[in-house]
C-alpha cells in the first residue's frame, strides 16, 4: 500500500542530495566535467544493476523504437536539462535551481498536450499561475525606491533554471513514449506478465517490471554521455583539463559519486519506478517538493541566507505543481 508515493518521497529527498552534491562539484570544475565524470560514474552502476537482474549489463529485449525514445529523452533530459541546471546552480546556488524546476509540470503537461494530445484543464492553467508567483516571490524584490522589482540573481541563471525544468519536463514525456515502446518490445518476445517474469540468467530473482526503470535509465544515460563527452571536447577550451583534476581530486570525486548514486541511479530509475505503481500525476507531485526540502540543508550546509517570503514562495510554487493533478 502506497508503494508509489513513498518512492516518489524517497526520490524527492534523492534529487535534493543531488542538487547539494552537484552544487559543490559543479562549482570546483564546471558543469560539462562534471556531467561526463557523473554519467560515467552512473553507466557503471547501472551496468552492474543490470548485470545482477538480468544476467547482462544491458538493456534486454529493446527494440529499435525504444532506444530511439528513450535516447531522446535523454538528450533532451540530460545533455540539455542536467547542463542547464547544474549551470543554474553555478551562477545562483542549487536551491533557487530546484525552485526553478517546479517548472517542469507546467513543460510536461504543454508537451503531453501538443505530443499525445493530453487536454489541460482550467485547474492546470491555474497550476501554471500559481507555480509561477510562487517563483517570483522566491527570486523577485524590490528596488530601493520601492517601485521596481529586480531579480535576486543573475538573468542567465534564471534563463538557465528555466531551460532545465523544460528540459525535464519534456524529458518526461517522451521517457514515457519510451518505456511505452519498452513494454511493446519485450511483450514481442512472448511475456504477458512482466510482474512475474524472471530473466533466465538473472543472479537474482527480481520480477522484471522492477528492472525496467533502471534499463530505461541505462538508455537515456548512454545518450548523456555521448552527448556531455562531445560538447566536452568541441565547446569547453579548459574543459579536459578541469576534467583530468576532476579524476584526480578525491573531494571533487566523492561529491561526483554522491550525485551520481543519488541522481541518475537511485533517483531517475526510482522516479521511473513510482509510475507503475501509482497515478504518474500523484508521483511528479510529491516529487516536486525538493524546493521545500532543500531549504534546511542549504542553510544548515552553506549558510544560505533564507527569507520568510522564499520560504512562503517555494511552498506556493510546489501547491501550484499539485493544481495540474487534481
Amino acid at each position: 500500500m502506497y508503494t508509489g508515493e513513498l518512492i516518489s518521497l524517497g526520490v524527492a529527498f534523492s534529487w535534493t542530495a543531488t542538487a547539494l552534491f552537484a552544487e559543490v562539484a559543479s562549482k570546483r570544475i564546471g558543469s560539462l566535467p562534471f556531467n561526463v565524470i557523473r554519467m560515467a560514474l552512473s553507466l557503471a552502476l547501472l551496468a552492474i544493476t543490470l548485470w545482477l537482474l538480468f544476467g547482462v549489463p544491458y538493456p534486454l529485449m529493446a527494440d529499435s523504437h525504444t532506444w530511439f525514445w528513450l535516447s531522446l529523452s535523454g538528450f533532451v533530459g540530460y545533455v540539455l536539462g542536467d547542463f542547464c541546471l547544474f549551470k543554474s546552480y553555478i551562477l545562483m546556488n542549487s536551491r533557487f535551481g530546484q525552485l526553478f524546476m517546479t517548472l517542469a509540470s507546467p513543460s510536461a503537461a504543454i508537451t503531453a498536450w501538443l505530443l499525445l494530445g493530453e487536454k489541460m484543464n482550467a485547474l492546470a492553467i491555474l497550476g501554471m499561475i500559481v507555480t509561477m508567483t510562487g517563483i517570483g516571490m522566491s527570486v523577485l524584490y524590490k528596488g530601493a525606491n520601492e517601485s521596481s522589482l529586480h531579480f535576486k540573481m543573475p538573468a542567465n541563471g534564471i534563463l538557465y533554471g528555466i531551460g532545465a525544468a523544460m528540459g525535464q519536463g519534456v524529458g518526461l514525456v517522451l521517457s514515457k513514449v519510451g518505456m511505452d515502446c519498452y513494454m511493446n518490445s519485450i511483450a514481442q518476445y512472448g511475456i504477458e506478465d512482466i510482474g512475474s517474469f524472471i530473466p533466465p540468467n538473472a543472479l537474482f530473482s527480481v520480477p522484471m517490471e522492477f528492472s525496467i526503470p533502471f534499463a530505461s535509465t541505462m538508455i537515456r544515460a548512454v545518450t548523456g554521455i555521448i552527448g556531455f563527452s562531445t560538447a566536452l571536447i568541441l565547446f569547453s577550451k579548459n574543459g579536459r583539463r578541469l576534467f583530468r583534476q576532476g579524476i584526480t581530486d578525491k573531494r571533487t570525486m566523492s561529491f561526483a559519486i554522491g550525485a551520481a548514486i543519488f541522481g541518475p541511479f537511485v533517483g531517475v530509475s526510482l522516479s521511473l519506478m513510482a509510475t507503475l505503481y501509482t497515478n504518474t500525476g500523484i508521483a511528479q507531485t510529491i516529487m516536486a517538493i525538493t524546493p521545500v526540502i532543500i531549504i534546511l540543508p542549504s542553510w544548515l550546509f552553506f549558510h544560505q541566507k533564507v527569507t520568510l517570503l522564499e520560504v512562503i514562495g517555494a511552498i506556493i510554487s510546489v501547491a501550484g505543481v499539485t493544481l495540474f493533478f487534481i
